[in-house]
């Protein structure tokens, strides 16, 4: 009579739900050390959020400027001539570059040598730093700058003692307003304030600079007529064309001494400058981003060696090696989880707080979002790894015997 050695039981195969109720379980346990542990992971995607946000938005914010302001604006100044002194251009510069195809439009403005004080009673010594230039008429429509009160200089005033004032002259010089009471002390004579201007990124020599007409300035202060920058708008797509021309158009017998700048450059610039300081700081939330995962990694080894009696009990009754792997790969992944979720809508406030007072755009690329959760998961998979195996190596005997 032969006996049958019964089967052994298969074990029992757990569903994806299960898996995540069960590692869910062991995180409730510890709620205190899951909490500081994902705090770890949630800085450094927050960090890496908020340098991706905040670059991003800064660049969004440059991009409406300069859509604003536009790229198609160049400017030709003096430089030095061959024998190192200061050069000029001609006096019909303006109208030569005008003849260029590709131009919209040009203007210009002129050095003086005359200075402006609040009062008659102010040290000459105590300048500001503020520059005195005759001004076309047409300036606002060349440069796109705008009157944050007043009016600009028309046909009437610009042959008048009357001044605009940039945004940051007008503001060391204590003038809020402009209008027929409101004058200054320019040239030794009295000019007065019609209009002053709004800051301009794309001029920035306006904001602290007091403009009067061409012709009061070579009749009132001795102004020798001769431009020391033209601004030039050009059509889009000429603008490279134009800026080769400007220089020997403007100075066709002396070319070289002419000097040629695109002002959007110097926005662009700055935002290479920007970009390479994120860079540095995205650096930074990837160490902290390192610094998590190792937090993690702490956590699921010392889960592993406090749960030794839970993983003994669980696999006396069935539970195979790969079913306790998959429940610390689970806790630790869902551990990472929550840490980088956290991470992501931290680092999106930090972006919409700063954005917001710089009266930025609040602008979050979806790849970041993304890719900060993703990385999260890779780091918590990694982390979780070695506690896993270690969790599923344990002998069950040796494992009942550690309580």
């Amino acid at each position: 009579m032969s006996t049958q050695t019964p089967a052994r039981p298969k074990p029992a195969r757990l569903s994806p739900a299960d898996v995540i109720r069960t590692g869910g379980s062991g995180l409730r346990s510890r709620p205190m050390r899951v909490f500081l542990s994902a705090l770890g992971i949630a800085i450094g995607i927050a960090a890496m959020i908020g340098v991706v946000g905040i670059s991003t938005s800064s660049t969004e914010q440059l991009n409406r400027k300069l859509a604003a302001l536009g790229t198609n604006l160049l400017t030709a100044a003096p430089g030095q001539s061959f024998s190192g002194n200061a050069a000029h251009l001609p006096d019909e510069a303006v109208d030569m570059v005008k003849a260029i195809d590709a131009v919209t439009s040009v203007s210009a403005i002129g050095k003086t040598d005359a200075k402006v004080y609040r009062n008659d009673h102010i040290p000459q010594a105590e300048t500001g730093g503020i520059a005195v230039y005759a001004a076309r008429t047409d300036l606002p429509k060349t440069v796109g700058v705008e009157l944050a009160v007043g009016r600009w200089l028309n046909a009437a005033t610009a042959r008048y003692p009357a001044v605009v004032l940039g945004s940051t002259a007008a503001e060391r010089l204590g003038v809020y307003e402009a209008g027929p009471d409101v004058q200054v002390w320019l040239g030794d004579r009295w000019f007065t304030v019609v209009g002053v201007l709004a800051a301009n990124e794309l001029a920035p020599e306006l904001d602290s600079a007091a403009l009067i007409g061409w012709a009061a300035a070579e009749k009132e202060l001795d102004f020798d007529g001769y431009a020391t920058t033209i601004y030039t708008r050009a059509d889009e797509e000429s603008v490279a064309d134009v800026q080769e021309v400007l220089g020997a158009t403007s100075n066709p017998q002396n070319p070289n001494e002419v000097d040629v700048s695109r002002p959007s450059d110097a926005l662009a610039a700055k935002q290479a400058t920007d970009d390479a300081l994120s860079g540095l700081l995205l650096g930074l939330g990837a160490v902290a981003l390192l610094v998590g995962g190792v937090g993690v990694a702490n956590t699921m080894v010392i889960s592993v060696l406090e749960r030794r009696a839970e993983i003994g009990l669980r696999r006396s009754l069935g539970a195979t090696r790969g079913q306790i792997r998959t429940q610390f790969l689970c806790e630790s992944l869902l551990l990472s989880a929550l840490g980088g979720l956290g991470g992501v809508a931290l680092g999106i406030a930090v972006t919409a707080g700063y954005a917001s007072y710089q009266g930025w755009p609040t602008v979050v690329p979806p790849w970041a979002m993304a890719g900060g959760v993703g990385a999260t998961l890779v780091i918590g998979g990694l982390a979780g790894f070695y506690p896993a195996v270690r969790a599923a190596r344990l002998p069950p005997t040796e494992a009942l015997a550690a309580t």
